[in-house]
């Protein structure tokens, strides 16, 4: 999706080898009719357009709250972009962009991803400096398990039940449950009670995780798309992989409730996504410790 929206532009791809070499003189503004609303795929498509000659139009665009902070960035710089958070954007090329201050918008998986750590430890929490309106999916299933969640303006408060109730997740593109929830979700729900069911729609081969899990003691099965996930009463302590981003905060989650110690092993991918993520932990009583990669 990414390269034939670039090709739609005029830029010329070359593939060899596993390396891909784009080529053009000048892009040209046209219409991209995305296949998928890719949230990658739409930025791209828009970072590529910005300087461009002429009036590009992004059909099926993704609708997340990133896109729209990426207009509002490019826009201050003197970009001129509208349609962000629908399903078209516009974007008229201009010349040139010019130096900005900015302030980037909340992070929601990682907030998502706090609102998990307290759900799973049957915790409390305050979440300070989000967005709750970009975490609608996510607050929604959490209260459906059996939270209490109290929102205001730009802050998040959690109580969590001693056990979590089963429920059933489908992600979707945005405004639906987002898919980089789904493996820190399918943690959180590993020690409820029941047996909860998540459909992955958006990305192939994001049940790697799984593997990992179950080798804390989780009973989870993938059958194609769906994952079955059997709670159980504890999670134990091993030696684990971080196989993605998402993934990887998936087993912090479970290794801050299993018994004994676990050991997360390739935690490049976790700092990827995640700011002094083993000190905000710490301040909410986990006990956590990173070491250095070697």
């Amino acid at each position: 999706m990414h390269l034939k929206a670039f090709e739609k532009l005029g830029i010329h791809i070359n593939k060899n080898y596993g390396n891909i070499t784009c080529i053009a003189e000048k892009i040209i503004g046209n219409t991209i009719d995305l296949d998928f609303p890719s949230v990658g795929a739409t930025e791209n498509a828009i970072l590529a357009s910005v300087l461009a000659e002429g009036k590009t139009i992004i059909m099926n665009s993704a609708r997340e709250p990133e896109i729209v902070d990426l207009q509002n960035f490019l826009n201050k710089m003197g970009a001129k972009i509208k349609g962000a958070g629908t399903d078209k954007i516009e974007i008229y090329g201009v010349k040139k962009l010019k130096e900005i201050s900015y302030n980037i918008m909340p992070d929601r998986i990682e907030t998502g991803t706090f609102l998990c750590m307290g759900a799973i430890s049957g915790g409390k929490l305050e979440i300070k400096n989000t967005n709750p309106s970009h975490l609608t999916p996510v607050i929604t299933k959490l209260e459906e398990a059996g939270c209490k969640i109290d929102v205001k303006k730009d802050i998040i408060n959690i109580q969590a039940p001693k056990k979590l109730k089963a429920i059933d997740i489908k992600t979707m593109p945005y405004p639906g449950f987002p898919t980089d929830m789904q493996s820190v979700m399918a943690s959180t729900f590993t020690i409820a009670k029941g047996t909860t069911i998540i459909v992955e729609n958006i990305f192939e081969n994001r049940y790697k995780y799984v593997q990992e899990l179950n080798k804390m003691g989780a009973k989870i099965t993938v059958e194609g798309k769906s994952a079955i996930i059997r709670g159980v009463r504890k999670l134990y302590g091993a030696t684990v992989k971080a196989t993605d981003l998402r993934g990887g905060a998936a087993l912090v989650l479970a290794g801050l409730v299993a018994k004994n110690t676990t050991v997360i092993e390739n935690i490049e991918y976790i700092l990827r996504g995640y700011e002094e993520f083993d000190k905000k932990i710490r301040q909410i009583g986990g006990n956590i410790e990173k070491t250095a990669i070697i």
